[in-house]
């Protein structure tokens, strides 16, 4: 798993309430990166948010993360 995965992985199982069906895939391309996170029905709204306020915070989070390791990664949040 790479650091990236492992961080949206960690945060990722502290927002839902049913951590163990929490699934994070790397794709990765010649210049972007995608990891798809993939959680329980019941929890797509916790990790959305309101307004999609926690899935554009935890879209930061790894920008920043991937400006660090000087990547460019996206996060598509599956249903």
């Amino acid at each position: 798993m790479s650091e990236l995965q492992e961080l949206i992985f960690y945060v990722s199982k502290s927002l839902v309430d049913l951590p163990e069906q929490v699934q994070v895939n790397e794709i990765v391309g010649e210049q972007t990166t995608v990891i798809e996170l993939k959680v329980d029905k019941t929890d797509l709204g916790k990790v959305i948010g309101k307004q999609g306020r926690t899935a554009r915070a935890l879209r930061t989070i790894l920008n920043a993360a991937s400006t660090k390791l000087r990547k460019r990664s996206v996060l598509e949040i599956l249903e």
